[in-house]
């Protein structure tokens, strides 16, 4: 009989890949998942350490796993790991903890893994994958422990990750998500000594992506705004059907003195432009980002100037995150330290016009045809005749993601669970779309 294990992930699309990479490594090699009722004898638990929150949620996890698998042996990985291995070791059943994700094949040896998969062929359940192509970042943002923690930055090789799409899609997977650390340093390690005409870049790796036959489509997960070049918007725009309408641009502040103290590496105008060079170059591209709330020292009138970038970077979506200070980076040193009731009302207000803005992007998406993955099925309440009137009775629907990242609730029968097929909205219900 083969032994049991069970998985979980906490944080980053790199967290679940990495997940992924290690449990096909253990089932290929005579392990098994634990169904609902059955004792575990291995756990894995990746671990998150952005926030203190992350950590106190790796904690909460590793004790359930304990209670739950009692004659388990816990290997614990991930960032809050490599940050502080000695908290992780007095935790129940841990019996490894992995600081440095380079030791995963001689680590996983011990557990009967002779040789870590090159990359992942299953994504779970789910119709969406995520491929990591790039790890470690060398900012040093003030506010991030992450560089703390991925500090080696390396690049998976093309051929790699070429080969590991090409066995996601033959799998049934539709839509591929390329994701990184520093996603926009694909390849950067690679070039220092090399003529610039033979760099390796994420444009390069896409230019190879989107030769690969098959019904998919692509998208890029978070980058950096100076790293959204005109090759990269070019190679967007010679492959509208094949490489999704969509880039996540973290701004964290839309002041230039504020990003000055977060040691950005751009200003507000320059962020406003690049938003500007995609919508030139794409049909109606939706840009989302994170903003960092109440940074030490934000003024009203830096708060403001985070408003009116958000404006004018016209964003479909914000993950909008109170400053929370993260013990061993510069800002939670700094003075100035933001009340938590000015950095709730701050995020109220930025969070109504994000509201606004969602409606008016989702309002110009009415009648534009658009590429849907459809990823379930649920009961469909009634809609009110105002929103659509062809549409107020009870049945069955589809839900799905554009490919402008925006959900969509499918009220007919015309496509099924994993497809991918191109639907007119008729309207806006809040957050989503209707057709």
């Amino acid at each position: 009989m083969t032994a049991s294990l069970r998985t979980v992930t906490l944080g980053c699309k790199v967290n679940q890949y990495e997940t992924e990479l290690v449990r096909e490594g253990l089932v290929r090699f005579g392990y098994h998942d634990a169904v609902e009722d059955e004792q575990a004898q291995l756990c894995v638990v990746n671990t998150c350490t952005v926030t203190s929150d992350g950590d106190s949620k790796s904690r909460y996890t590793i004790r359930k796993l304990a209670r739950e698998n009692p004659d388990s042996r816990i290997v614990v990985m991930g960032c809050y790991a490599t940050r502080a291995p000695d908290e992780l070791l007095k935790l129940p059943n841990v019996v490894e903890v992995v600081t440095d994700k380079r030791e995963l094949p001689d680590v996983l040896q011990r557990y009967g893994v002779i040789d870590l998969p090159s990359g992942i062929s299953r994504f779970g359940t789910r119709h969406r994958a995520y491929v990591k192509v790039q790890d470690g970042c060398l900012l040093r943002c003030s506010y991030c422990i992450i560089p703390q923690v991925r500090p080696h930055v390396s690049s998976r090789p093309l051929q790699h990750i070429v080969e590991e799409v090409q066995r996601l899609v033959a799998n049934g997977y539709r839509e591929v998500v390329l994701t990184g650390v520093h996603l926009g340093h694909y390849g950067v390690e690679s070039n220092w000594n090399k003529p610039k005409e033979a760099w390796l870049r994420l444009s390069t790796l896409l230019r190879e992506l989107v030769k690969l036959p098959g019904d998919f489509r692509l998208r890029l997960s978070s980058i950096e705004a100076t790293e959204v070049t005109r090759e990269l918007i070019s190679v967007m725009a010679d492959n509208r059907q094949r490489i999704a309408p969509h880039l996540h641009l973290c701004l964290q502040s839309g002041s230039d003195s504020v990003l000055r103290r977060m040691r950005r590496r751009w200003s507000s105008r320059m962020f406003i432009d690049r938003c500007q060079m995609l919508r030139d170059a794409l049909d109606a591209p939706a840009i989302t980002t994170d903003i960092i709330v109440g940074f030490p020292g934000e003024t009203e009138a830096e708060f403001e100037a985070t408003l009116e970038t958000a404006r004018a970077s016209a964003f479909s979506k914000i993950h909008i995150f109170p400053y929370s200070a993260r013990k061993g980076t510069p800002a939670a040193e700094m003075p100035g330290q933001i009340s938590f009731e000015v950095k709730t009302e701050r995020s109220a207000r930025l969070a109504e016009l994000e509201k606004q803005m969602q409606r008016e992007y989702l309002a110009s998406l009415v009648g534009k045809p658009l590429e849907l993955l459809v990823e379930g099925e649920i009961d469909a309440p009634p809609l009110d005749a105002s929103i659509a009137p062809l549409a107020t009775s009870s049945a069955r629907m589809q839900l799905g993601t554009t490919c402008r990242y925006v959900p969509l609730e499918l009220r007919s029968n015309l496509a099924g669970d994993g497809d991918l097929t191109i639907v007119t909205p008729t309207a806006v219900a809040g957050d989503r779309l209707i057709a």
